[in-house]
């Protein structure tokens, strides 16, 4: 359709992606609708008040998204759910809020980043880089405020977007003037009905619409993204990073110093001046660095950012030391990978503290890590069997707590001076937590109570 006036846009979901759509497509003339099974946030509630919008909570009425000409569904909700089977079946096209934010954009640029691991810093290095370069841009998508909600509140001539597999997975047209994709590994399979095949060609859809002048940043040290590589039609100019060897365009590290390349220009640096530490991080520095010298930030600008960046909270965030134990905040550990990655890091005897919602984890990932670094297994979450059943062959000590006081006390009494209790649970929290920031937040106020 061309005049977006009058078109009935029914959006699933009233959560920020989906408020954030609202508020959009009714500033573009829509003729929004919002419908939600649960209820929505009280601050959600109030801004679809105050547009005009109409809406309804602990329900969705057929009769009210059938008449949809499109509809938007929140990253949250299922294809398998009842209600999208109906509206696929009706033929009514579904699109996610990146796709629609999209449209609007107007001339900004957009740098998108997606992956299973990293994603979160890349994108929040990658943003702190352009700011100090003194960009006018906005953080937008699963970290910030929703896209589509930016746009309609805030347009910016640059977007930084962290955008994850079920945004993709809905997108028609959506560009990224620059795409990162960090890496694969097996996550949310539940999702994908337990294909990996699929999983992985939602993340490739990130380059789908990419032409000749766009960019795409990926790890040339990640199997499955080598594997899969070659087998899209991608359009965009592919500038790799590596460890493991020299490349011509894009970034490595040797011997301790990161080169970037993107045009004529080369850019080095040590990695003792990166202010993320750990292996994993060395990559995501790389891609972020090459996203900002794609933009013609300055090297000088590019270097002070990456100096002086601090880490996320919830994502490997030293807590408090009590007692010569050293308590570490990894809380966004939502899969075994990452978890790998923060054992990874480890260099004392650990006490770590794992589980939540198992999305079908596969802990002999951790294994060797588990036997090689950790003393003791304290399982914070309501079904641990798995858990048991995966380390208790080897681990004398793995402990249930069903609270994050408890998790830390227990923690806190097989720990010796000089050890560290890391919390990088492996799963999801929504068993007994509100989200990955409640299981954190709850985590260090017990231990600031210890």
């Amino acid at each position: 359709m061309t005049g977006s006036m009058g078109k009935r846009f029914v959006i699933l979901g009233g959560g920020e992606s989906g408020v954030g759509a609202a508020l959009l497509a009714k500033k573009q003339g829509y003729d929004v609708f919002v419908s939600d099974t649960s209820s929505l946030k009280e601050e959600y509630r109030n801004e679809l008040k105050i547009a005009g919008i109409d809406f309804e909570e602990g329900k969705h009425t057929e009769s009210k998204i059938f008449d949809a000409d499109e509809v938007m569904k929140s990253p949250g909700i299922p294809e398998k759910t009842e209600i999208v089977k109906k509206i696929r079946a009706k033929g009514i096209e579904i699109i996610s809020e990146v796709e629609l934010a999209y449209r609007f954009k107007g001339n900004s640029k957009i740098i998108a980043i997606t992956g299973s691991n990293g994603k979160t810093t890349t994108t929040a290095l990658t943003y702190h880089i352009c700011k100090t370069a003194g960009l006018d841009c906005a953080l937008v998508g699963n970290i910030g405020d929703s896209f589509a909600r930016q746009v309609a509140a805030d347009p910016k001539p640059l977007y930084v977007a962290e955008i994850s597999s079920f945004q993709l997975d809905d997108i028609k047209t959506f560009r990224p003037d620059v795409a990162i994709l960090t890496n694969i590994t097996e996550d949310h399979l539940d999702r994908y009905d337990y294909s990996f095949e699929n999983y992985i060609r939602s993340k490739f859809r990130i380059t789908m619409n990419q032409q000749q002048d766009d960019y795409f940043i990926y790890c040339a040290d990640d199997e499955v993204t080598m594997k899969y590589v070659n087998q899209f039609n991608i359009q965009s100019n592919q500038l790799p990073i590596s460890m493991k060897r020299e490349l011509p365009n894009g970034a490595f590290i040797k011997d301790g110093d990161m080169y970037v390349r993107t045009g004529q220009d080369f850019a080095q640096m040590s990695v003792f001046d990166f202010a993320l530490k750990g292996k994993h991080n060395q990559y995501n520095t790389m891609a972020a660095c090459v996203a900002a010298s794609i933009l013609d930030i300055r090297k000088e600008k590019i270097r002070d950012a990456v100096q002086n960046f601090q880490s996320l909270e919830h994502r490997m965030e030293h807590v408090a030391t009590v007692r010569g134990v050293e308590f570490i905040n990894d809380s966004k550990a939502t899969n075994v990978n990452s978890t790998w990655y923060a054992l990874e890091s480890m260099t004392r005897p650990t006490v770590l503290i794992l589980g939540g919602v198992d999305k079908g984890n596969d802990y002999s990932l951790i294994e060797d890590l588990v036997r090689e670094k950790v003393k003791a297994i304290i399982c914070l979450g309501t079904d641990n069997w798995k858990i048991h059943d995966a380390f208790s062959k080897f681990l004398s000590t793995i402990v249930n707590t069903s609270t994050a006081a408890e998790a830390v006390h227990a923690a806190f009494h097989f720990s010796d001076k000089g050890d560290v209790v890391l919390l990088s649970p492996a799963c999801a929290s929504f068993d007994l937590f509100k989200n990955y920031e409640d299981r954190g937040n709850q985590f260090k106020k017990a231990v600031r109570e210890l």
